[in-house]
């Protein structure tokens, strides 16, 4: 017997796995850069780029909001990013709800408070100070509310607050790729409004995402009455398909 040649079909890539692969890579980036970057703030080089003029207000509460941020803001971006694997969570759903648990916590705890202080002392002035802290405020809602929905095991909505929670949480990757095209294009202030767009962008784009899902899903699924007419309508054919005597078969039939 000849043995049979068998050959796997790979299946491209979608659109949107294209883009998920870009963005843990850009999160994945992120995360080491921030890792790298702490050779500058133990001790604290005030030469470096995020510690430049902050000399005068470092040392108290700030230095300690500082140091708490940037160690559990990376944690909280690779937790998030794990979490946000639908595999994972199917694999591992103890690990996923006890790092889910660790994620809310930490975003509630450290994160957003630290974020909410840091705000107070933003670089550029009022309005990245105000966009810096309504980010703080909403992330720590959105976890609140994603915990709520999972003790409530209403496991929807639950991944739609945790969804809406890492894309705010991405702001920091976003903050970095716009940071990095307005020093390239020597466009002046711009640093002020991409503290706003870093986080309003990732949001938009999970909410339109999440609408989009929606109405793919109406579109294939046919509504409830129209299900209910083709029930309806099915077995009406069926019962008049029944084989019934003719009238001639019932004449000849013995009386």
């Amino acid at each position: 017997m000849s043995a049979r040649r068998t050959h796997r079909r790979w299946a491209l890539p979608t659109p949107l796995t294209i883009v998920t692969a870009l963005a843990g890579l850009l999160v994945c980036r992120t995360i080491a850069v921030t890792w790298l970057s702490y050779r500058d703030y133990f001790p604290p080089n005030f030469r470096a780029d995020f510690l430049l003029g902050r000399q005068q207000h470092f040392f108290g509460a700030y230095q300690w909001a500082f140091y708490a941020h940037i160690i559990a803001g990376p944690l909280a971006l690779a937790s998030g990013l794990a979490l946000m694997s639908e595999s994972l969570r199917q694999r591992f759903p103890a690990g996923h709800r006890r790092l889910g648990r660790a994620l809310v916590l930490g975003v509630l705890l450290v994160v957003a408070p630290s974020g909410l202080w840091m705000a107070r002392y933003a670089a550029t002035g009022a309005v990245a100070g105000i966009a810096f802290a309504t980010l703080a405020i909403a992330t720590a809602f959105c976890a609140a509310q994603g915990w709520r929905c999972a003790v409530r095991r209403q496991f929807a909505k639950h991944r739609r607050w945790m969804r809406r929670c890492f894309a705010l949480l991405c702001s920091a990757v976003v903050l970095r790729v716009f940071g990095g095209l307005a020093e390239v294009l020597g466009v002046a202030g711009a640093y002020a409004w991409a503290a706003w767009l870093s986080w309003l962008l990732p949001l938009a784009f999970v909410e339109l995402w999440a609408r989009f899902q929606k109405s793919a899903e109406s579109i294939s699924s046919p509504p409830a009455t129209v299900s209910m007419a083709l029930r309806v309508a099915n077995s009406t054919l069926a019962d008049n398909t029944i084989v019934r005597p003719s009238a001639n078969a019932a004449r000849k039939m013995p009386g």
